[in-house]
């Protein structure tokens, strides 16, 4: 099982930490095994990801606005 997998399995069984610096968008195709950056883009065009903020021309996340997206996914499929 490589690295980024196993993140996932060790994030399933604890509450994982976030980073305390803001995330690009690299980060969330890493913690979320997601395909490409192309993914996270889509998301903030159709405004279905988390939040996100420029700094110049560089999209970045906040960690707590990262997590509070999460969780209310994580709420929609508990309803």
């Amino acid at each position: 099982m490589d690295n980024r997998r196993l993140a996932v399995a060790d994030a399933s069984t604890a509450q994982r930490v976030l980073p305390e610096r803001y995330l690009t968008p690299e980060d969330l195709v890493m913690m979320f095994d997601l395909p490409s950056v192309e993914t996270v883009y889509q998301w903030r065009r159709k405004r279905t990801g988390p939040r996100g903020f420029r700094v110049g021309r560089h999209l970045r996340f906040d960690p707590v606005d990262v997590r509070a997206w999460v969780d209310s996914q994580r709420d929609g499929i508990a309803a």
